[in-house]
């Protein structure tokens, strides 16, 4: 994957419009607050919702948090949505509806334009792409690879479902959801999401359960509709101590018994070859990721 990519485990959805959501924001420990333009405003509410955003961005950020803005789809609410996001202290912005490689190459073209007006660093605001429709899911491997701001890949559920007339249940989105693990991991962003509804946030046991099997499949962080989702992002996205300590001495062992010149490898009554070991690494080095990323967090608050 990119070494450029945030350090995220879960991103939690804030209503621009609710004022004690905003200013609340910031204490529920989420990674990124992703600042709703979309579904969470009603269309009479849309202008006055993008007069908010810079007075938002402090309050949802002081603890760290990356701020992402999410932008409605149809192109003449879109460019609305670009000119009033496309701002000092946004990250990323969540593209949504995408269907195309053309779409996020289009809308990577104005905030070029906005950035080179504005004097804000070129290529700096990201790209989180949100494919919810069939039309998309057939382009989707096309769809990640199509711009370089592209930093994360995900496939709505609800809407996904609701388009190609099935309920938001793990059997039904099994397939298209691994397909947006392999496109995302094809190009080398982060695969966003995980095989379920983000609907019923009610049942914690359930939604852990969801999480915990979805990291097994390939996912590496989510979004949250409500506070209670974001402990439990953080925690199962999140390599236990026990998982770090046994990656660490898979690592050692092989490592030893590499410089031995040994064609094979036992760990702890199994055979080891690469492909495990390369596994090994990556928890390891996700687990060091997440301590930077506290420990400037920290300093930062």
């Amino acid at each position: 994957m990119r070494d450029d990519l945030p350090v995220w485990r879960s991103l939690m959805f804030v209503p621009v419009t609710v004022d004690k959501f905003v200013r609340t924001a910031a204490d529920r420990g989420a990674d990124a607050i992703i600042l709703d333009l979309e579904d969470a405003v009603a269309p009479s509410q849309k202008a006055h919702a993008r007069t908010l955003i810079a007075d938002a961005i402090p309050h949802v950020s002081r603890n760290g948090a990356d701020v992402v803005v999410r932008v409605n789809r149809p192109w003449r609410m879109l460019v609305r949505d670009l000119e009033a996001a496309v701002i000092p202290g946004v990250a990323a912005l969540a593209l949504t509806k995408v269907d195309s490689p053309e779409h996020v190459c289009a809308v990577a073209d104005i905030v070029a334009e906005l950035e080179a007006e504005r004097g804000l660093p070129s290529g700096g605001i990201r790209f989180l792409v949100m494919v919810e429709n069939a039309a998309g899911f057939f382009r989707i491997d096309a769809i990640a690879r199509a711009h370089p701001r592209i930093i994360g890949l995900s496939l709505g559920s609800e809407d996904f479902a609701a388009d190609v007339g099935m309920q938001a249940e793990p059997e039904g989105l099994f397939y298209p959801k691994q397909q947006a693990v392999f496109a995302a991991r094809a190009a080398g962003v982060l695969p966003m999401g995980f095989v379920g509804s983000i609907a019923d946030f009610r049942d914690q046991d359930a939604f852990r359960a969801i999480v915990r099997r979805s990291r097994r499949l390939g996912f590496m962080c989510a979004s949250a509709v409500h506070p209670l989702q974001v402990q439990v992002l953080n925690e199962e996205f999140s390599p236990d101590r026990a998982e770090v300590e046994r990656a660490e001495r898979m690592i050692a062992a092989y490592d030893a018994a590499y410089a031995a010149g040994l064609g094979a490898v036992q760990f702890e009554g199994a055979m080891i070859d690469v492909p495990v070991v390369e596994r090994a690494r990556t928890v390891v080095r996700r687990a060091a990721a997440l301590r930077r990323r506290q420990a400037t967090t920290a300093r930062g608050t």
